[in-house]
């Protein structure tokens, strides 16, 4: 575990805060954050972990730029939201559709439709009001074949909607499809103004003549809590109180954002006070623990959203034998992950075996039934690799009966610090049984290169959702490849498996709870089966908070998420 694992760089910025008297020495891109007792505004000064291009969380694929989703939650709002419970609470809609209200019917020909009722004066930021109008314009735009970049597997199941009156809209189904209660929120077709946009649109040439347009960053117009006040790229943007605001007036008058990419610099930034506190997906838990340990301002919330996982290659993969199950076993099975979990996320972590993270409601009754676990076991790992074949040279690495090194790419993105450390230990976990593993830590600059993620030869460590909200990812239909130009995301290990394909499907057709659960069941134990997504642990998501702060949690929007901005209207000072 020694690789990787230095905190020089922290101790040195720790060190410039102890002796500068902390705000006067630290790097910092802005002032510092309103202190208690000053007059005027109530203002806060937040951060994210990077550069953002956009407000709009669509057109940032795959999550790669950090707090995208939580500036999103800020500026603007869907008809409905995923509160911390959990439970789907209306926003701009005066409720959420329901069998039992009968704003959701499923009818005996199995199709289906919802209605939704726009709650009287909602305004987009510019004051124009917001209809149904906007709300068809937003399908018109989600469902064009020509538009990649907003593809959702849940338009399949859409046949057409109507608006009979400005505050109405009601949609049409194919078949049941389990989601259809998300639809115009952050999870789905999120609204986007006609006002602002259909003219961009129906003049548009190629895809990014419309996604380059300057809506979707600096003159952003939404229906969110706050207005975008100002916006300087690689600086920050600022926020301020959209008084129209459909739940009320936030509390808080402006939050600026500071966008610092260098954890270093953001953990020093947090000490001395210039920010009070991180939205969006951070610093890793080591790291956020290195803060919470010295910083006597603030406090460390924890939310679970997510598992850190190996995704192996199954489209020419590199060697051939990773499509192999016994070697896949033999590979996780030579993980000590029960230490990664200890010391690189004590008491925030544990084991990976289940598509479901431990906090979930339904992760106990299927985990007991469903997921097979892999214990540390070196020596069965190393016994399995030679029953394929594999004999072990003088330098410790198996070879093939050609001779060929047993020899892995293990990949990571750059800019984890918790993925980097992790990477360095599992190469040294599979050199003890004998597999030789090459290291790419990928650049950001080809971070964005669809191609070149989706093509990887062994193995990538990726930081992904594991749960209720990712089981539609899973099917062959969201494999990258040159016939859909790599832009499809979600199944990063394109794995392709009709078995898998046909319980994805009937899962998201299968309304009653109780057979919807015994589907799930099939779809946990797939998986644990067949490895062709191998958990190492389960991550937490830390978030730094001043003490100034009230109403700020650890996350929201479904009791596992980043976005601490779900609520933000609420948000207040002391």
């Amino acid at each position: 575990m020694s690789r990787g694992m230095s905190r020089l760089p922290f101790l040195v910025l720790l060190a410039c805060v102890v002796l500068a008297g902390c705000s006067q020495a630290m790097p910092s891109i802005g002032g510092s954050a309103p202190q208690e007792g000053r007059s005027g505004p109530k203002r806060v000064v937040a951060a994210i972990q990077d550069d953002p291009h956009t407000v709009f969380q669509k057109l940032n694929p795959a999550s790669r730029v950090r707090g995208v989703d939580a500036l999103e939650f800020l500026v603007d709002s869907g008809l409905t939201v995923l509160g911390a419970d959990g439970g789907r609470r209306a926003v701009i809609a005066e409720a959420v559709p329901t069998a039992e209200n009968g704003l959701w019917k499923v009818f005996s020909d199995g199709t289906m439709e919802t209605t939704w009722k726009i709650k009287p004066g909602v305004q987009w930021h510019d004051g124009v009001p917001f209809t149904s109008d906007d709300l068809l314009f937003t399908l018109e735009v989600a469902r064009d074949a020509d538009l990649a970049i907003f593809r959702e597997n849940g338009y399949a199941f859409l046949a057409d909607a109507a608006a009979p009156d400005p505050a109405t809209i009601t949609v049409r189904w194919k078949q049941p499809y389990i989601d259809a209660d998300t639809l115009f929120s952050s999870s789905l077709a999120l609204p986007i103004a006609k006002h602002s946009l259909e003219q961009a649109y129906r003049e548009k040439v190629a895809e990014t003549d419309f996604i380059g347009n300057s809506y979707w960053s600096t003159d952003f117009v939404g229906t969110g809590p706050f207005k975008l006040k100002d916006w300087e790229r690689s600086s920050h943007l600022t926020v301020a109180a959209n008084d129209k605001y459909v739940l009320g007036r936030p509390q808080l008058d402006e939050i600026e954002v500071r966008f610092i990419s260098d954890a270093n610099t953001l953990m020093a930034n947090v000490l001395a006070g210039s920010v009070e506190v991180i939205i969006g997906r951070s610093l890793s838990g080591p790291q956020a623990v290195q803060v919470r340990d010295t910083w006597t301002e603030g406090r460390m919330a924890v939310s679970y959203d997510n598992w850190l996982a190996q995704y192996p290659q199954f489209i020419n993969p590199t060697p051939a034998i990773i499509a192999n199950l016994q070697f896949r076993r033999a590979a996780v099975e030579a993980i000590n992950r029960q230490q990664l979990a200890d010391v690189l996320l004590p008491g925030q972590s544990a084991v990976a075996d289940s598509w479901l993270y431990p906090n979930q409601p339904l992760y106990k009754d299927i985990e007991a039934r469903e997921v097979t676990h892999y214990p540390y076991d070196p020596r069965q790992a190393a016994q399995m690799l030679e029953g394929l074949g594999y004999t072990r040279g003088a330098d410790g690495i198996l070879r093939d009966s050609s001779g060929q090194k047993l020899t892995v790419e293990a990949r990571t993105t750059a800019g984890d610090d918790l993925r980097e450390k992790m990477i360095y230990s599992i190469i040294d976990d599979w050199k003890a049984v004998g597999i030789e593993s090459t290291t790419n830590i990928v650049p950001r600059q080809l971070a964005d290169d669809l191609e070149y993620r989706a093509t990887f030869p062994s193995f990538e460590l990726v930081r992904n959702p594991n749960d209720l909200r990712g089981i539609a990812s899973l099917h062959s239909r969201n494999t990258a490849g040159p016939e859909n130009q790599f832009r499809v995301t979600g199944n990063r290990s394109r794995y392709q498996s009709p078995e898998l394909d046909s319980l994805v499907d009937k899962y998201l057709v299968t309304i009653p709870m109780q057979e919807r659960l015994q589907v799930l069941s099939q779809i946990v134990r797939h998986i644990s089966q067949n490895l062709n997504i191998m958990g190492i642990i389960y991550n937490s998501s830390p978030t730094l908070i001043s003490n100034r702060l009230i109403n700020v949690s650890g996350g929201g929007g479904g009791g596992g998420s980043a976005n601490q901005t779900w609520n933000a209207h609420e948000w207040d000072v002391r």
